[in-house]
């Protein structure tokens, strides 16, 4: 009788062994987690390319490796605070799963037409995200009262793996859960200026566009070693705000929707309704096939090429435009992000460095092939450029943006220049603000 026990040990010894498991994909096998939230319990869904889906408590992979899911009673999953799909169900057509995901925003948030419908496909692109290298973010701006976090909400529900943060959050958690659950980071609130989490968030929003840029953080170990850790911070976001960031490098990351600019359509409920959980579940639910059926496939095919926008927005529009077929909507993308690009431009001319870059050129441009005095090039910002400022600047402040710009300074005969050879630099910098 004890020697019939033994196979029942070794068995739930392996399973208590095997490796706790959200999201396992290859080119021919997709490994997910599913929760039953009515009876409390996980399970992996796993799909074969050319197969049905199987619901299973364990997976052995090829290395022989074994997974089993994360347990029901895990907080972040008991609790709601990342959400997941119930059970995978046929998402039927991309174009009906579009129309549905199009039609249920529509139905609890106030969005342009336009700006409904790239938000829909971006939905598509959170659930694929980790078939490409960049990935844009998705962000609502505008003052209190406008409708942000309600977007965040109803937007929120339905893409892959979402967990909800705030600006005021402790940092430390979204950094763990990022790591361990991957997803997309839902972040309110997303000013930062008066949190002392800036800094870290700010890396995450960062760094989290690319594959392969993880954030580095000194972790204490159990022996009280520093022991510096990479954490993965790749993958989409949406976030709620009402100003904008002041680095540049960072507002081209975003898709944006300015919120609150005309009266709120009729129709749009004050308070979301219980029916929106169990809608946005069974969106969840087909949008794990859709995920499944497209993954591989989208791993192979390059995204479109978009022109006359800087690289990097170029960038982050290549994966969305690469889920959109209609060619309207491509083309009214293709304008968003190029009216956005424009407006980083506008915005980079009021500033110091802009009109440093602008003056320096026309400069250049009436001086012969000679060096530009530093003195005469703070006299041109200051005379000309000055509707734009209400405080004159100082040759002090005009040579630390110099310096900024990568542009060098040389004192000659007690003045400091920007000599003759660095007029390329600047005629480079200038595309960047022209």
């Amino acid at each position: 009788m004890r020697g019939k026990l033994w196979p029942m040990t070794d068995q739930k010894d392996k399973i208590q062994s095997a490796t706790p498991t959200i999201s396992r994909a290859s080119d021919d096998q997709i490994v997910e987690l599913v929760y039953d939230a009515h009876a409390r319990t996980t399970a992996l869904a796993v799909h074969r390319q050319g197969s049905d889906w199987q619901i299973r408590q364990t997976v052995t992979l090829a290395s022989g490796e074994m997974l089993r899911p994360y347990s029901a009673q895990n907080n972040l999953i008991a609790n709601a605070c990342v959400l997941l799909p119930s059970k995978p169900e046929s998402y039927g057509s991309k174009e009906s799963l579009i129309n549905e995901i199009a039609a249920y925003l529509h139905r609890y948030v106030d969005l342009s037409p336009v700006f409904e419908n790239i938000a829909a496909h971006y939905v598509l692109l959170t659930w694929v995200y980790d078939a490409f290298q960049e990935v844009p973010y998705l962000r609502f701006q505008g003052d209190y009262g406008t409708g942000k976090t309600r977007a965040l909400l109803a937007l929120g529900s339905i893409c892959y793996k979402p967990f909800f943060a705030s600006g005021a959050s402790s940092v430390s958690p979204i950094f763990h859960i990022l790591e361990a659950f991957g997803g997309t980071l839902i972040l309110d609130e997303a000013d930062l200026r008066f949190s002392d989490a800036t800094g870290d968030l700010i890396k995450i929003l960062n760094n989290g566009t690319v594959r392969g840029l993880p954030v580095l953080r000194t972790i204490v170990d159990r022996n009280k070693e520093y022991n510096p850790r990479a954490f993965k911070v790749f993958g989409p976001k949406i976030v709620a705000m009402r100003g904008a960031y002041d680095d540049d490098a960072l507002e081209s990351r975003f898709v944006s929707e300015q919120m609150g600019q005309r009266s709120l359509r009729d129709g749009v409920p004050i308070a979301l309704p219980d029916t929106m959980e169990k809608e946005a579940l069974s969106l969840r639910d087909r949008l794990l096939d859709y995920r499944a059926q497209n993954l591989a496939t989208l791993r192979t095919h390059q995204g479109p090429i978009v022109g006359q926008v800087e690289p990097r927005v170029a960038q982050m529009a290549s994966p969305l435009l690469r889920l959109i077929d209609d060619e309207t909507l491509k083309a009214e993308t293709i304008a968003l992000m190029r009216s956005q690009n424009a407006q980083l431009r506008v915005a980079r001319r009021r500033r110091l460095d802009g009109m440093t870059i602008i003056a320096l050129n026309e400069l250049f441009a009436t001086s012969a092939g000679h060096a530009v005095s530093v003195g005469a090039l703070t006299g041109k910002i200051n005379g000309e450029l000055i509707k734009e400022r209400d405080i004159p600047v100082t040759p002090k402040a005009v040579g630390n943006v110099l310096r900024a710009l990568h542009l060098e300074t040389r004192r000659v005969r007690g003045v400091y220049v920007v000599p003759a050879p660095e007029r390329p630099k600047a005629q480079a910098l200038l595309t960047r603000v022209a």
